[in-house]
Formats: structure tokens, sequence, C-alpha cells
């Protein structure tokens, strides 16, 4: 089978007679994804259209769908509706259609803040709203794996935040190590969007005792899962 590395569809095509292309939204190793608008409703939708050769027999789409199905209450992350096809050269090409997620990248976002960092109070609440989606999800014994500025949008910002997290890095079997390494992600994750090490010496208390120097085991040893994490913070006292 060819190897496809991308489709490159222009503005104003229009795939399965039912959606228009508006723009390319990114690329992985696997797919591209598209922002499109709906015909006959005008609603704009995200579809992720799948590489042949990196989803033989329909395999990738597949458990992809099925496993967002599955989480499909927790609410960081995007929703998925159908499956479609279109043939794009006489290949045959499927793809996922899901909800489109109208926000900023948290790495856009922090770079348009005065020194392009959060203020400890603002990035809690930050983490508070990640950790819990996160507990959602490990909760249905899932992961996400790949936990980073690029792949969490904010949706609304205040005295809480909405945030979801795009991109699945693995979509195989769950272990506890996996979830681990969710936590850490996340804390590392807090740790870079309150200015990483050039303010770290000077942070309040309570960001050290997340951080914890962002040193895995130390992290782990104090917040077993999200849901410790979680309590700990709404514990807090300012």
């Amino acid at each position: 089978m060819k190897s496809i590395q991308k489709f490159s569809l222009r503005p104003g095509e229009v795939i399965s007679q039912k959606y228009k292309i508006l723009r390319r939204v990114g690329s992985g190793l696997e797919s591209e994804v598209y922002l499109v608008k709906e015909l006959k409703t005008g609603i704009e939708r995200a579809i992720k259209m799948y590489f042949p050769h990196r989803n033989k027999q329909n395999r990738t789409l597949k458990f992809g769908a099925r496993k967002m199905h599955k989480l499909r209450n927790c609410n960081i992350l995007v929703q998925y509706h159908n499956h479609d096809t279109f043939f794009w050269k006489d290949y045959k090409i499927d793809y996922l259609v899901s909800e489109f997620v109208e926000g900023e990248m948290l790495a856009d976002f922090v770079k348009k803040l005065p020194g392009k960092h959060m203020q400890p109070f603002q990035a809690l609440h930050l983490l508070h709203a990640l950790v819990s989606g996160l507990e959602q999800l490990h909760k249905n014994k899932e992961y996400h794996g790949d936990i980073h500025t690029e792949n969490i949008m904010v949706l609304r910002q205040g005295l809480t935040f909405e945030l979801k997290l795009i991109d699945f890095y693995n979509w195989g079997p769950s272990k506890k190590q996996h979830m681990d390494d969710d936590i850490h992600q996340a804390i590392k994750v807090f740790y870079e969007i309150l200015g990483g090490a050039k303010y770290y010496q000077r942070q309040p208390q309570i960001v050290k005792d997340i951080c914890l120097g962002c040193k895995k085991s130390l992290i782990l040893k104090q917040y077993k899962n999200a849901t410790k994490l979680r309590e700990f913070m709404e514990g807090v006292r300012w």
C-alpha cells in the first residue's frame, strides 16, 4: 500500500458531498485534521483523515472511535460524532468527525501574558481543571500519554478554566505507569506555564509542594493518583 504523508486539501473543496474544507488544523504520523463546515447545517466540525497505510483494515480508526465513545462522558476530551469516507486520488479514505474545539492552545495563551508566564493563583486553577479531567479519564482505566502545552486547548478562563485535551499519544492498553506519566506531565506543564526554572525559586511554597522540583519519583510518592493531587489543591489555604 502506498505511503501517503499528506492530503493537502484546499479550502472550498467538498468531500462526501457533506463537508466543505475550511482549513487544515494539523497533522501527525497517522492522520491529518481539518476544520470543515457541514453543508446542510452550517455547523463547523473537525475531521481526522487517516493515512491508509497507518489504518490497515480500518483498525486504527475503529480503535480510536470506540475509545472516544467509551470516554464520551469525560468533559476534557473532544467528543466523537461519526465515521465517513471519501475518495482521494482513487484511494478510499476513512475519517472521523468530531466536535470542533473553539479555543486557544495553552502555549499561545501563555505567550500573550505579561512576562509570558502565569501567576501562581491563575496557574493553580488551570492545573486543577487539568487534573480533574485526568481523574475522569483514569477512572475509566484510560490515559492520555502526551500532555504538553500544545495538546491543551483553553476554551474559557475566569475563576475556573475549561480545557480540552487533544491528540492521544497511545491507544494501547492502559497501565498504572501510563497514568503516573499523565500526572508527571501535568505537573511539568504547571511548572512550565509558571515560567520554569527562571521563576521557580521565587514561587510560593504551595507551588513547590506540587512541583517537587519536577522529580517524578517524588511527585508519585506524594500524589499516587490524580484524585490525591486534586484533593491536595482543593485543601490549599491562601
